[in-house]
């Protein structure tokens, strides 16, 4: 039978009266459409007219053959107006390229309607009946085929909360939940849904058989509820449960992790005070005769302890405890460092201070210093003021004792001492308390009002932002105010800078009025500077609400203002991953007149990406190449921000071109970059730790290497060591919340290009990376957890070896050729006058050395080839990095298992399956002060000793 050639005699039907003739033509057209589009497209309009006539019995037949006729002509539009017109005809399950196209546009066309009515319900056109039931039967369609992670992402874009919760109710709760949880966090940009879908999920998982109450936790977190996460801890607590009382203490310590100190402070004020709970109130009569109901003291002491961990006090003491177990740092390396470089140099000198403090950051070692006080000696001005508050990082979270340890550089009534020195250490106070500075912030304030010295004013300024960070204390931002309008740039830099920090993440329409119009007033740069970082840290976090400031910022005439407009966008948009925000950088990359703001806005793609890391290399790569060197160098620190912490082959592969680059502060980018991608990777992970270490030392040794590449390099090599090799760079937390600290933190880091002193912020972002067990008592008991993966695998990296002892060999004599001639000949003659056994001897031994020789190669073979366990026993408090936490699991038998579930990491409160068993305990052997007298005695901290600054 010979095919279809023409459609043409069908097509002739559609124009015969009878209507069963052009049924006919319609179904036979239905056919071949595919095949015969192009033919029938001119036919398009008789086809449209059978469809407008409401007399025609198949006019849903008519729509569907128009529809794919406008499908294969590219008129997507006009094609799903006619597939909804089709009605039950569109087989939504049908799995053509047709079907899947339809449905596409026709879930876009709903989402958009969905959010112009949600957004805007009054201007909002209504959604076609027809298009609503295409989706409903795709959302069917998802239900059967088990596809409920597709129902509840178009759900979320479409707003359509009841959607979410029939696919939750209907597939696996526990995973939905969490899938839900996760892309309502990146996906759902508009924070009144965003807020819906999170008390939904509050609801949802209060239903599980087993509440999930650390999620609940996080999404009173991300919904900003204190007074819920303070009822929910009170419950857990007044229930007299041990395992509920660890779920309350994990909960504690979970919050203080991802919440900001405003947050955990309202936490605090709300849980019981003084008395027990109302439960206990109510049955105290009860008390003799049931176990259920404990005594008023011993809740009470339960509320202690969750204030101690909301506080920060028992995490920070946990890390500082860990860090100084686990110090790894390699002295030789800053040693090295030190001796190439010109310590004169002032560059120099801060930039091996900075990389000592990383180095040590948390260790509370200062050993270092103490073997090199004639190098530390040679520290002038702004330097000394730098070697000073190193010693915060060094330090940092030794709550304690950080008056004590820096007593004798504080500035003292009666006593002239060094400015820099004074004002260093009063931002190092700041950096010890870093995010937790209740007990230093009356000190702070009382040192910047009792001193009209600039350098300690700046000092003093630094100080409080960073212990001061996210309190929205009036008081301490209207001292600072003040030393603003006093117009000093130094120290109006510092506290432009500051009341950002103090007012993060408020949005505060007043402080950013009062700062936008001190910054148009004053005519000193660095004070404008200092104001539009601190403008931009307000908005930490805000999203769309920022979008007006944005606006203005971007407008501004003054580049430094601008600049500040960039912040704006990182830091409301950090990790959002917000198109939006990432066109408007984009485009200032490529447009704005200034230099300055090109970079900060490649700067800033870091700062939005970091969630999705790996979509920076590819969106960086063309800027990576630009002409302009300050988006070359914008280039480097997004791609260092964004997947610092990864390993991540992509970026270093863009990263190691721009080392070589002609501008030396290109090359500085890189160098910093590299580092913070490849902290704590080793050569089981990634290749190219080895070559970057090596580069780092072959750039400082170079003589004729530019100061701001060394710079960098120096720095780099104090970043891939931070903390003792026991700690990492991370935007967000294990939970998946953003990192609040470690984001400001790293911002305020990118201002060293103006400024040297900020570099020290970069320690806000280092998190110490270990698991760390506690019991009810919060003590650390000793048990013992398996990482199924092969020690080499997540290790220490190699120390440096030192140079080994040099032997001075023999030269070699200069041999005339009479001579050789005459030995030669006598060598002859000996060997004929030898004996056919001396020979025999002779090859006997030979052979018999060459049997050793191999013997002992096999051995050393054998040796190197033996093989590697494929698992580790690790104990508590040990060294677990971020990719090795899958890896991780506790055996059947063990006394001790984590209450909570799914990956661990961090801080854990482990249920004791054999309680009745005496308990080995892990006692704390950092030199901690002591607050009350014990039995035992403990060894003495480490007496003060004064660093030899001249004054």
């Amino acid at each position: 039978m010979v095919g279809l050639t023409s459609a043409g005699g069908i097509i002739s039907l559609l124009e015969e009266p009878e209507e069963e003739l052009k049924i006919y033509a319609l179904k036979k057209l239905n056919e071949i459409v595919d095949q015969f589009w192009a033919e029938i497209s001119d036919a398009v309009q008789k086809i449209e007219i059978l469809y407008e006539d409401e007399s025609f019995p198949q006019r849903q037949l008519s729509a569907l053959v128009a529809s794919k006729v406008y499908y294969h002509l590219g008129e997507f539009d006009d094609s799903l107006t006619f597939a909804l017109g089709a009605g039950d005809l569109f087989d939504a399950t049908s799995k053509s390229e047709y079907v899947e196209t339809i449905i596409s546009k026709c879930i876009d066309k709903y989402i958009s309607l969905r959010v112009q009515e949600y957004d805007n319900s009054s201007s909002a056109q209504p959604i076609d009946p027809r298009l609503q039931d295409v989706v409903e039967r795709m959302f069917q369609r998802c239900y059967d085929d088990g596809e409920f992670k597709q129902a509840i992402g178009i759900s979320l874009e479409a707003r359509r909360l009841d959607i979410i919760e029939q696919a939750i109710s209907k597939g696996p709760s526990s995973e939905l939940l969490a899938y839900v949880l996760d892309k309502s966090m990146t996906l759902v940009l508009n924070l009144d849904f965003r807020n819906k879908v999170l008390w939904l999920l509050v609801k949802l998982y209060q239903n599980l058989e087993e509440p999930d109450y650390i999620s609940i936790s996080q999404c009173f977190v991300h919904l900003n509820d204190s007074s819920s996460a303070a009822k929910l801890l009170q419950d857990l607590v007044t229930k007299c449960d041990d395992a509920l009382l660890l779920m309350a203490y994990q909960i504690a310590f979970d919050l203080e992790e991802n919440a900001t100190q405003e947050f955990l402070q309202r936490v605090i004020s709300e849980l019981p005070v003084g008395s027990s709970s109302a439960h206990n109130e109510k049955q105290e009569g009860e008390a003799m005769e049931t176990d259920e109901v404990e005594p008023a003291s011993q809740s009470n002491e339960k509320y202690v302890c969750i204030r101690n961990i909301l506080s920060g006090e028992e995490s920070i003491k946990l890390h500082l405890e860990f860090l100084y177990r686990n110090n790894h740092t390699d002295l030789l390396i800053l040693k090295n460092t030190k001796n190439a470089l010109e310590s004169r140099n002032s560059v120099y000198h801060s930039a091996v201070t900075f990389a000592n403090a990383f180095m040590h950051a948390g260790t509370t070692s200062d050993e270092f210093l103490r073997q090199n006080l004639e190098w530390l000696s040679r520290a002038t001005n702004w330097s000394k003021f730098s070697a000073t508050a190193a010693l915060g990082v060094i330090h940092k979270g030794h709550l304690s004792q950080g008056l004590t340890l820096l007593q004798p550089y504080l500035p003292q009534d009666g006593v002239n001492g060094s400015s820099y020195s004074e004002g260093g250490s009063l931002f190092a106070l700041g950096l010890i308390h870093a995010n937790h500075g209740a007990g230093v912030l009356d000190y702070l304030r009382n040192a910047l009002r009792n001193t009209q010295t600039e350098v300690l004013q700046h000092g003093a300024c630094l100080g409080l932002a960073a212990a001061g960070m996210a309190t929205e204390n009036n008081e301490i931002y209207e001292q600072l105010k003040e030393v603003l309008y006093s117009d000093s740039a130094v120290a109006g830099e510092a506290a432009g800078l500051a009341m950002g920090l103090v007012m993060l993440g408020t949005a505060s329409q007043k402080a950013i009025e009062e700062m936008l119009q001190y910054a148009h007033e004053t005519q000193h740069e660095k004070i404008i500077r200092g104001l539009a970082i601190g403008i931009s840290l307000i908005m930490y976090g805000k999203e769309e609400k920022a979008d007006v400031l944005i606006e203005q910022l971007s407008r501004d005439k003054d580049p430094i203002l601008r600049y500040g407009g960039i912040y704006t966008v990182a830091m409301a948009y950090c990790g959002t991953g917000n198109n939006k925000a990432i066109r408007h950088l984009l485009h200032v990359a490529v447009s704005d007149v200034n230099d300055d703001v090109r970079r900060a806005a490649v700067t800033a793609l870091g700062f939005i990406l970091f969630r999705t890391p790996k979509q920076v290399p590819r969106i960086v790569q063309l800027l990576s190449e630009s002409y302009n060197p300050n988006v070359r160098y914008g280039a480097t620190l997004a791609l260092g921000i964004s997947c610092a912490g990864t390993g991540l082959m992509e970026a270093i592969e863009l990263l190691e071109p721009m080392t070589k680059d002609p501008v030396d502060y290109v090359r500085q980018g890189a160098f910093i970059s590299l580092a913070m991608i490849l902290i704590q990777q080793n050569d089981a992970t990634n290749p190219k730790v080895t070559p970057t270490r090596k580069l780092y030392e072959k750039i400082i040794n170079d003589k004729h290497e530019d100061a701001m590449a060394k710079f960098g390099a120096v720095l780099g090599q104090g970043i891939i060591d931070a903390g003792g090799r026991n700690a990492t760079i991370s935007l967000q937390s294990r939970s998946g919340h953003s990192n609040m600290p470690a984001i400001v933190g790293m911002a305020v880091f990118t201002q060293f290009w103006y400024w040297f002193p900020l570099t020290h912020f970069l320690s806000l972002a280092l998190s110490p990376t270990a698991i760390i067990g506690l019991n009810k008592d919060l003590k650390i008991p000793k048990f013992e957890f398996t990482s199924n993966a092969k020690p080499s695998l997540f290790s220490y990296p190699a120390t440096t070896k030192p140079p080994s002892t040099s032997v001075v060999e023999k030269v070699a004599t200069a041999v005339l050729s009479t001579t050789a001639k005459a030995k030669a000949r006598a060598k002859k003659s000996e060997k004929e006058k030898g004996t056919h056994e001396g020979e025999a001897m002779d090859m006997d031994k030979e052979e018999h050395k060459k049997e050793e020789e191999k013997d002992e190669v096999k051995d050393d073979k054998k040796g190197k080839k033996k093989k590697e366990e494929s698992f580790e026993t690790l104990e508590n408090m040990a060294r677990v990095l971020p990719a090795q936490l899958q890896y991780i699991s506790f055996p059947e038998n063990s006394r001790y298992v984590p209450v909570k579930k799914g990956t661990v990491g961090g801080i854990l409160m482990v249920v004791d399956r054999r309680p009745g068993e005496p308990e080995e305990l892990i006692l704390p052997s950092t030199p901690v002060a002591t607050t009350e007298a014990t039995e035992e005695e403990e060894a003495p901290p480490p007496e003060p000793f004064e660093y030899p600054f001249e004054n």
